[in-house]
Protein backbone atom coordinates (compact mmCIF):
# COMPACT_ATOMS: atom_id res chain seq x y z
CA UNK A 1 0.00 0.00 0.00
CA UNK A 2 1.30 3.65 -0.84
CA UNK A 3 0.91 5.61 2.37
CA UNK A 4 0.91 8.60 0.16
CA UNK A 5 -2.47 7.48 -2.02
CA UNK A 6 -4.03 4.59 0.29
CA UNK A 7 -3.63 3.09 -3.22
CA UNK A 8 -2.01 -0.19 -3.61
CA UNK A 9 1.99 -0.01 -4.77
CA UNK A 10 1.97 -0.24 -8.18
CA UNK A 11 5.03 -2.51 -9.32
CA UNK A 12 7.33 0.41 -11.22
CA UNK A 13 5.22 3.08 -10.41
CA UNK A 14 4.63 5.70 -13.41
CA UNK A 15 6.14 3.30 -15.79
CA UNK A 16 3.96 0.32 -15.60
CA UNK A 17 0.47 0.33 -14.62
CA UNK A 18 -0.16 -2.67 -13.52
CA UNK A 19 0.53 -5.19 -11.69
CA UNK A 20 0.31 -3.98 -8.08
CA UNK A 21 3.01 -5.01 -6.01
CA UNK A 22 2.16 -8.25 -3.05
CA UNK A 23 4.46 -9.24 -0.54
CA UNK A 24 3.85 -13.00 0.83
CA UNK A 25 1.60 -13.51 3.82
CA UNK A 26 4.46 -16.14 4.96
CA UNK A 27 7.74 -15.74 3.59
CA UNK A 28 10.54 -18.46 3.76
CA UNK A 29 13.89 -17.10 4.73
CA UNK A 30 17.29 -18.98 4.44
CA UNK A 31 19.65 -19.24 7.17
CA UNK A 32 22.59 -18.79 4.53
CA UNK A 33 21.62 -15.22 3.63
CA UNK A 34 24.34 -12.69 3.68
CA UNK A 35 22.51 -9.51 7.33
CA UNK A 36 25.40 -7.02 7.12
CA UNK A 37 24.93 -3.93 8.51
CA UNK A 38 26.91 -0.45 7.72
CA UNK A 39 29.05 1.41 10.15
CA UNK A 40 29.60 4.64 8.86
CA UNK A 41 32.76 6.79 10.27
CA UNK A 42 32.41 9.67 7.96
CA UNK A 43 31.01 12.82 10.27
CA UNK A 44 30.97 9.97 13.06
CA UNK A 45 27.49 8.84 12.11
CA UNK A 46 27.82 5.35 13.73
CA UNK A 47 30.93 5.79 15.60
CA UNK A 48 32.34 8.26 18.43
CA UNK A 49 35.36 10.00 18.30
CA UNK A 50 37.91 8.59 21.07
CA UNK A 51 40.63 10.10 22.76
CA UNK A 52 41.60 6.57 24.79
CA UNK A 53 42.17 3.20 23.33
CA UNK A 54 39.81 1.62 26.00
CA UNK A 55 36.89 3.97 24.78
CA UNK A 56 37.71 2.80 21.35
CA UNK A 57 37.86 -0.44 22.53
CA UNK A 58 34.47 -0.41 24.49
CA UNK A 59 32.35 0.82 21.75
CA UNK A 60 33.52 -1.16 19.44
CA UNK A 61 33.09 -4.50 21.59
CA UNK A 62 29.39 -2.52 22.01
CA UNK A 63 29.14 -2.49 18.42
CA UNK A 64 30.03 -6.07 17.69
CA UNK A 65 27.75 -7.53 20.83
CA UNK A 66 24.39 -5.70 19.51
CA UNK A 67 25.39 -6.81 15.72
CA UNK A 68 25.49 -10.48 17.21
CA UNK A 69 22.19 -9.70 19.44
CA UNK A 70 19.93 -9.31 15.92
CA UNK A 71 22.04 -12.14 14.33
CA UNK A 72 23.92 -10.01 11.63
CA UNK A 73 26.63 -11.72 9.97
CA UNK A 74 29.21 -8.85 8.55
CA UNK A 75 29.74 -5.67 9.74
CA UNK A 76 30.62 -3.19 6.91
CA UNK A 77 33.21 -0.76 8.79
CA UNK A 78 34.14 2.56 7.30
CA UNK A 79 37.93 2.42 7.22
CA UNK A 80 38.59 5.31 4.65
CA UNK A 81 35.82 8.08 4.83
CA UNK A 82 37.75 10.32 3.36
CA UNK A 83 41.72 9.62 2.05
CA UNK A 84 42.48 8.83 5.76
CA UNK A 85 42.37 5.60 7.41
CA UNK A 86 41.46 3.77 10.82
CA UNK A 87 44.90 1.36 10.20
CA UNK A 88 47.92 2.49 11.20
CA UNK A 89 49.28 3.00 7.15
CA UNK A 90 52.42 4.17 4.94
CA UNK A 91 50.05 6.05 2.92
CA UNK A 92 47.67 7.48 4.73
CA UNK A 93 47.23 9.40 7.59
CA UNK A 94 44.83 8.37 10.86
CA UNK A 95 41.41 9.56 10.12
CA UNK A 96 40.17 13.02 12.03
CA UNK A 97 36.83 10.93 12.81
CA UNK A 98 39.17 8.35 15.01
CA UNK A 99 40.45 10.87 17.59
CA UNK A 100 39.97 14.37 15.98
CA UNK A 101 43.01 15.35 14.47
CA UNK A 102 43.95 13.79 11.18
CA UNK A 103 47.14 11.89 11.60
CA UNK A 104 46.79 11.36 15.42
CA UNK A 105 46.78 7.19 16.25
CA UNK A 106 47.18 5.54 19.21
CA UNK A 107 50.32 4.44 20.41
CA UNK A 108 50.94 0.23 20.38
CA UNK A 109 47.47 -0.18 19.32
CA UNK A 110 46.34 -1.31 15.60
CA UNK A 111 42.15 -0.25 15.60
CA UNK A 112 41.92 -2.01 12.93
CA UNK A 113 43.43 -4.97 13.68
CA UNK A 114 41.27 -5.50 16.84
CA UNK A 115 38.24 -4.74 15.40
CA UNK A 116 39.15 -7.73 12.89
CA UNK A 117 40.12 -10.03 15.71
CA UNK A 118 36.98 -8.60 17.91
CA UNK A 119 34.20 -9.59 14.59
CA UNK A 120 35.98 -12.59 14.31
CA UNK A 121 35.36 -13.83 17.83
CA UNK A 122 32.04 -13.53 17.33
CA UNK A 123 31.51 -15.10 14.20
CA UNK A 124 31.01 -12.27 12.28
CA UNK A 125 32.76 -11.09 9.20
CA UNK A 126 34.78 -7.54 8.27
CA UNK A 127 34.13 -5.85 5.17
CA UNK A 128 36.43 -2.93 4.84
CA UNK A 129 34.52 -0.17 3.88
CA UNK A 130 36.59 2.46 1.54
CA UNK A 131 36.01 5.47 -0.18
CA UNK A 132 38.44 5.76 -2.90
CA UNK A 133 38.35 9.13 -4.43
CA UNK A 134 36.80 11.69 -1.61
CA UNK A 135 39.47 14.04 0.19
CA UNK A 136 37.14 16.51 1.50
CA UNK A 137 33.46 18.09 1.61
CA UNK A 138 31.56 21.17 2.56
CA UNK A 139 34.78 23.38 1.74
CA UNK A 140 34.01 27.07 1.87
CA UNK A 141 37.73 28.05 0.78
CA UNK A 142 39.67 27.68 -2.20
CA UNK A 143 41.41 24.10 -2.58
CA UNK A 144 45.20 25.22 -1.53
CA UNK A 145 43.66 26.36 1.85
CA UNK A 146 41.79 23.78 2.31
CA UNK A 147 44.51 21.10 1.68
CA UNK A 148 46.94 23.04 4.19
CA UNK A 149 44.83 22.19 6.68
CA UNK A 150 45.07 18.60 5.87
CA UNK A 151 48.16 16.37 7.80
CA UNK A 152 51.30 16.26 5.79
CA UNK A 153 51.15 12.75 5.02
CA UNK A 154 47.93 13.39 3.45
CA UNK A 155 48.64 12.02 -0.34
CA UNK A 156 46.57 14.96 -1.45
CA UNK A 157 48.43 17.70 0.30
CA UNK A 158 51.26 15.72 -1.00
CA UNK A 159 50.13 16.45 -4.54
CA UNK A 160 47.47 18.71 -5.20
CA UNK A 161 48.14 18.52 -8.83
CA UNK A 162 45.67 15.37 -8.38
CA UNK A 163 43.56 16.94 -6.64
CA UNK A 164 40.04 18.24 -8.30
CA UNK A 165 37.92 21.00 -7.02
CA UNK A 166 34.28 19.87 -7.65
CA UNK A 167 30.67 21.08 -6.58
CA UNK A 168 29.15 19.77 -3.63
CA UNK A 169 25.93 18.91 -2.85
CA UNK A 170 25.11 21.14 -0.16
CA UNK A 171 26.25 24.61 -2.53
CA UNK A 172 29.80 24.37 -0.97
CA UNK A 173 32.48 22.38 -2.63
CA UNK A 174 34.16 19.08 -2.78
CA UNK A 175 38.00 17.80 -3.15
CA UNK A 176 38.41 14.32 -5.10
CA UNK A 177 41.23 12.61 -6.07
CA UNK A 178 41.25 12.61 -9.72
CA UNK A 179 40.13 9.22 -11.39
CA UNK A 180 41.41 10.11 -14.76
CA UNK A 181 45.43 10.17 -13.64
CA UNK A 182 47.48 7.16 -13.21
CA UNK A 183 49.07 8.16 -9.92
CA UNK A 184 45.53 8.22 -8.25
CA UNK A 185 45.21 5.01 -9.68
CA UNK A 186 48.33 3.49 -8.56
CA UNK A 187 47.83 5.23 -4.64
CA UNK A 188 44.32 3.32 -4.24
CA UNK A 189 45.76 -0.22 -5.19
CA UNK A 190 48.73 0.29 -3.43
CA UNK A 191 45.89 1.50 -0.46
CA UNK A 192 44.45 -1.47 -1.07
CA UNK A 193 47.54 -3.77 -1.02
CA UNK A 194 48.17 -2.58 2.11
CA UNK A 195 45.21 -3.13 3.79
CA UNK A 196 44.48 -7.05 2.36
CA UNK A 197 48.59 -8.08 2.51
CA UNK A 198 48.75 -7.35 6.34
CA UNK A 199 44.99 -7.66 7.58
CA UNK A 200 42.66 -10.77 7.73
CA UNK A 201 39.57 -8.53 5.96
CA UNK A 202 36.68 -10.57 4.49
CA UNK A 203 36.00 -7.98 2.49
CA UNK A 204 37.18 -4.88 -0.03
CA UNK A 205 33.96 -2.75 -0.02
CA UNK A 206 32.93 0.48 -1.84
CA UNK A 207 30.30 2.51 -1.69
CA UNK A 208 28.17 4.38 -4.50
CA UNK A 209 31.00 7.88 -4.61
CA UNK A 210 33.01 8.12 -7.63
CA UNK A 211 32.73 10.72 -10.10
CA UNK A 212 30.69 13.50 -7.76
CA UNK A 213 26.35 13.35 -7.86
CA UNK A 214 26.61 17.32 -8.58
CA UNK A 215 28.63 17.21 -11.61
CA UNK A 216 32.57 18.00 -12.06
CA UNK A 217 32.42 21.74 -13.75
CA UNK A 218 34.80 19.98 -16.39
CA UNK A 219 37.58 20.61 -13.79
CA UNK A 220 39.02 17.44 -15.59
CA UNK A 221 39.07 18.67 -18.78
CA UNK A 222 43.19 19.10 -18.66
CA UNK A 223 43.19 15.31 -17.50
CA UNK A 224 40.42 14.44 -20.40
CA UNK A 225 43.11 15.71 -22.89
CA UNK A 226 46.55 14.81 -21.30
CA UNK A 227 44.86 11.26 -20.71
CA UNK A 228 43.38 10.22 -23.52
CA UNK A 229 44.78 8.01 -26.06
CA UNK A 230 41.58 5.96 -27.04
CA UNK A 231 40.32 9.19 -27.88
CA UNK A 232 37.04 8.70 -26.23
CA UNK A 233 34.24 10.77 -25.86
CA UNK A 234 34.03 12.95 -21.86
CA UNK A 235 31.59 10.56 -20.92
CA UNK A 236 33.18 7.04 -22.00
CA UNK A 237 36.71 8.28 -20.77
CA UNK A 238 35.22 8.94 -17.51
CA UNK A 239 33.58 5.88 -17.27
CA UNK A 240 36.81 4.30 -18.63
CA UNK A 241 38.71 5.57 -15.91
CA UNK A 242 35.87 4.07 -13.11
CA UNK A 243 36.23 0.42 -14.91
CA UNK A 244 40.01 0.71 -14.58
CA UNK A 245 40.41 1.13 -11.38
CA UNK A 246 37.28 -1.10 -9.91
CA UNK A 247 38.78 -3.79 -12.39
CA UNK A 248 42.43 -3.49 -10.97
CA UNK A 249 41.36 -3.78 -7.91
CA UNK A 250 39.20 -6.94 -8.34
CA UNK A 251 42.86 -8.24 -10.13
CA UNK A 252 44.71 -7.45 -7.12
CA UNK A 253 42.72 -9.09 -4.78
CA UNK A 254 41.85 -12.39 -7.13
CA UNK A 255 46.17 -12.21 -7.43
CA UNK A 256 46.69 -12.23 -3.27
CA UNK A 257 44.09 -14.53 -2.74
CA UNK A 258 45.73 -16.97 -5.20
CA UNK A 259 49.21 -16.18 -3.75
CA UNK A 260 48.19 -16.50 -0.02
CA UNK A 261 44.92 -19.48 -0.90
CA UNK A 262 42.77 -16.44 0.83
CA UNK A 263 39.30 -15.73 0.00
CA UNK A 264 39.11 -12.13 0.24
CA UNK A 265 35.98 -10.91 -1.33
CA UNK A 266 35.36 -7.14 -3.57
CA UNK A 267 32.56 -5.87 -3.19
CA UNK A 268 30.41 -2.55 -4.20
CA UNK A 269 27.10 -0.69 -2.83
CA UNK A 270 26.42 1.82 -5.44
CA UNK A 271 23.99 4.52 -6.16
CA UNK A 272 20.53 1.93 -6.86
CA UNK A 273 19.76 2.81 -10.91
CA UNK A 274 22.35 1.75 -13.22
CA UNK A 275 20.28 3.83 -16.05
CA UNK A 276 16.78 4.14 -17.08
CA UNK A 277 15.50 2.08 -19.77
CA UNK A 278 13.98 5.31 -21.68
CA UNK A 279 17.91 6.36 -21.57
CA UNK A 280 19.96 3.48 -22.51
CA UNK A 281 19.19 -0.25 -23.54
CA UNK A 282 18.74 -3.08 -20.38
CA UNK A 283 17.71 -0.21 -17.88
CA UNK A 284 15.10 -0.63 -15.50
CA UNK A 285 12.06 1.16 -15.37
CA UNK A 286 12.78 4.29 -13.63
CA UNK A 287 12.88 7.92 -13.79
CA UNK A 288 15.79 8.59 -11.58
CA UNK A 289 19.33 9.77 -11.40
CA UNK A 290 21.02 6.86 -13.30
CA UNK A 291 24.79 5.94 -11.94
CA UNK A 292 25.63 5.21 -15.55
CA UNK A 293 25.76 9.08 -16.25
CA UNK A 294 26.34 10.92 -12.89
CA UNK A 295 28.45 9.06 -11.06
CA UNK A 296 30.09 7.08 -14.63
CA UNK A 297 29.82 3.83 -12.60
CA UNK A 298 28.96 0.87 -15.70
CA UNK A 299 27.69 -1.24 -12.28
CA UNK A 300 25.97 -3.36 -14.56
CA UNK A 301 29.60 -4.09 -16.68
CA UNK A 302 31.28 -4.66 -13.40
CA UNK A 303 28.65 -7.62 -12.48
CA UNK A 304 28.09 -8.97 -16.34
CA UNK A 305 32.47 -8.90 -16.79
CA UNK A 306 32.79 -11.23 -13.29
CA UNK A 307 34.88 -8.27 -11.32
CA UNK A 308 33.17 -7.86 -8.35
CA UNK A 309 32.33 -11.43 -6.06
CA UNK A 310 29.08 -9.09 -4.62
CA UNK A 311 27.40 -5.72 -5.36
CA UNK A 312 24.79 -4.13 -2.93
CA UNK A 313 22.65 -1.48 -5.07
CA UNK A 314 21.55 1.34 -2.29
CA UNK A 315 17.63 0.82 -3.03
CA UNK A 316 16.47 3.63 -0.91
CA UNK A 317 13.05 3.59 -2.28
CA UNK A 318 9.78 2.67 -0.91
CA UNK A 319 7.43 0.53 -2.97
CA UNK A 320 5.09 3.31 -3.79
CA UNK A 321 7.62 5.26 -5.15
CA UNK A 322 6.57 7.21 -8.33
CA UNK A 323 9.93 6.89 -10.44
CA UNK A 324 12.19 4.16 -8.48
CA UNK A 325 9.79 1.47 -7.27
CA UNK A 326 11.53 -0.94 -4.79
CA UNK A 327 9.82 -3.96 -6.29
CA UNK A 328 10.57 -3.27 -9.82
CA UNK A 329 14.31 -2.35 -9.02
CA UNK A 330 14.74 -5.26 -6.87
CA UNK A 331 13.80 -7.54 -9.89
CA UNK A 332 16.03 -5.54 -12.30
CA UNK A 333 19.48 -6.08 -10.21
CA UNK A 334 18.35 -9.83 -9.93
CA UNK A 335 18.10 -10.29 -13.62
CA UNK A 336 21.56 -8.12 -14.23
CA UNK A 337 23.49 -10.62 -11.59
CA UNK A 338 21.53 -13.44 -13.24
CA UNK A 339 24.18 -16.30 -14.85
CA UNK A 340 26.67 -14.64 -13.23
CA UNK A 341 28.85 -15.35 -10.22
CA UNK A 342 28.04 -11.96 -8.54
CA UNK A 343 25.96 -12.02 -5.18
CA UNK A 344 23.06 -9.59 -5.15
CA UNK A 345 22.65 -7.93 -1.73
CA UNK A 346 19.98 -5.37 -1.30
CA UNK A 347 21.25 -2.10 0.38
CA UNK A 348 18.06 -0.85 2.92
CA UNK A 349 17.50 2.08 4.62
CA UNK A 350 16.48 1.82 7.98
CA UNK A 351 17.53 5.73 8.15
CA UNK A 352 15.09 7.35 6.05
CA UNK A 353 11.83 5.52 8.33
CA UNK A 354 9.45 8.00 9.48
CA UNK A 355 11.25 10.92 7.77
CA UNK A 356 8.66 11.73 5.23
CA UNK A 357 5.41 10.73 3.84
CA UNK A 358 6.41 7.99 1.38
CA UNK A 359 8.47 6.35 4.29
CA UNK A 360 5.74 6.61 7.38
CA UNK A 361 4.67 3.25 6.93
CA UNK A 362 7.18 1.42 9.37
CA UNK A 363 6.96 -1.46 7.82
CA UNK A 364 8.48 -0.56 4.74
CA UNK A 365 11.85 -2.51 5.18
CA UNK A 366 10.27 -5.51 6.81
CA UNK A 367 8.16 -5.64 3.57
CA UNK A 368 10.46 -5.19 1.07
CA UNK A 369 12.85 -8.56 3.36
CA UNK A 370 9.63 -10.36 2.66
CA UNK A 371 9.30 -9.54 -0.92
CA UNK A 372 13.39 -10.38 -1.35
CA UNK A 373 12.12 -13.82 -0.49
CA UNK A 374 10.07 -14.38 -3.80
CA UNK A 375 13.37 -13.17 -5.60
CA UNK A 376 15.91 -16.09 -5.94
CA UNK A 377 18.84 -13.86 -7.05
CA UNK A 378 18.63 -11.79 -4.20
CA UNK A 379 20.80 -13.32 -1.33
CA UNK A 380 20.70 -11.31 1.60
CA UNK A 381 20.75 -7.76 2.75
CA UNK A 382 22.83 -4.59 4.21
CA UNK A 383 21.19 -2.62 6.43
CA UNK A 384 21.82 1.58 6.36
CA UNK A 385 22.95 2.02 9.19
CA UNK A 386 24.07 0.64 12.50
CA UNK A 387 22.83 3.83 14.80
CA UNK A 388 19.41 3.91 13.42
CA UNK A 389 19.22 0.48 14.27
CA UNK A 390 20.21 1.11 17.63
CA UNK A 391 19.34 5.10 18.36
CA UNK A 392 16.14 5.40 16.21
CA UNK A 393 15.24 9.26 16.05
CA UNK A 394 11.72 8.60 15.67
CA UNK A 395 8.79 6.13 16.35
CA UNK A 396 8.16 4.79 13.38
CA UNK A 397 11.80 4.34 12.93
CA UNK A 398 11.50 2.52 15.83
CA UNK A 399 8.98 0.40 15.24
CA UNK A 400 10.44 -0.35 11.66
CA UNK A 401 13.57 -1.10 13.06
CA UNK A 402 12.52 -3.51 15.71
CA UNK A 403 10.29 -5.53 13.31
CA UNK A 404 13.15 -6.23 10.65
CA UNK A 405 15.69 -7.55 13.76
CA UNK A 406 13.10 -9.32 15.19
CA UNK A 407 13.07 -11.20 11.76
CA UNK A 408 17.11 -11.65 11.27
CA UNK A 409 16.39 -12.57 15.02
CA UNK A 410 14.97 -16.13 13.88
CA UNK A 411 17.80 -17.11 11.70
Amino acid sequence: MDPRTGKPARYAGDYLEKPHVSVPKRSVFSRKMFRGVWVATVENIDFSKHQSIDSFKKEFITVVNNLKSIHATAVIFQIRPMNDAFYPSKLNPYSKFMTGTEGAGFRNFDPLKFMIAECHKQGIEFHAWLNPYRVLHHVKVSKEQALQGLSRKNFARLHPELVLNVPGNDGNRLLILDPGRPEVRAFLLATVREIIVNYNVDAIHFDDYFYPYEGTDNADLATYKRYNPRQLSLENWRRNNVDIMVYSVSKLIRSVNRAQRRNIQFGISPFGIWGNKKHIQYGSLTGGSESYFKQYADTRRWVRSGWLDYIAPQLYWSFGHNTAAYAHLADWWAGTVRGTKTKLYIGHSIARIGTNREWSNPNEVYNQLRYNTMVPGIKGSILYSYSKIFRPINPAMKTGSKKVTDLWKKF
